[in-house]
Parts: C-alpha cells; sequence; structure tokens
C-alpha cells in the first residue's frame, strides 16, 4: 500500500504533504526530525491520509493536493478540523 497523508504543524500552523509506503515508519521520522522539511516545524499532527494500490496513484494525488485545486478541495473536505486546529489558511 501507498499513502498520501497531510501533516499539521503546531508551531507555524501550516501544512506538509507527503506520500510514502509505510506510513507509520514516515511519520515517526518526521515526528523524530530526521525529515529536513518538517524538522523545524515540530510538533506535528496527522490529520489526514489515503491508501493506495500503486505508486503512481499515490504520487498523482499527492501532486494534486498540493496544487491549487486539491488545497481547495481539502479547505472543503477538512474544514471542521481545520477550524479546531486554528489553520491559518481557511
Amino acid at each position: 500500500m501507498y499513502y498520501v497523508y497531510i501533516l499539521f504543524s503546531a508551531k507555524d500552523k501550516q501544512l506538509y504533504t507527503g506520500y510514502s509506503d509505510n506510513l507509520r515508519s514516515r511519520f515517526k521520522a518526521h515526528t523524530e526530525g530526521y525529515v529536513k522539511t518538517t524538522k523545524h516545524r515540530r510538533p506535528l499532527k496527522l490529520i489526514y491520509y489515503e491508501a493506495y494500490n500503486l505508486e503512481s496513484d499515490a504520487r498523482r494525488r499527492e501532486k494534486y493536493l498540493k496544487g491549487g485545486n486539491g488545497r481547495g478541495e481539502l479547505k472543503i473536505q477538512l474544514k471542521d478540523i481545520f477550524t479546531k486546529l486554528d489553520y491559518k489558511y481557511l
């Protein structure tokens, strides 16, 4: 399985979107500071993920969610959690 996931940074109130074939291991790497792009943004919270059978589908979805239309879709879909977390770009 391949996973597309959304992390929320409590420090800067921003999102990080990524994909991995091992969600538990990847999230642990993020939270322990082993991932360069999120090391300075900890603590992080996993707020959303999707599972795919094919890596190509997961990569395509990750790219979409990082873009304008995908971000807009996330704002609609995850409105309640974004409000609760005080996401600053809602």
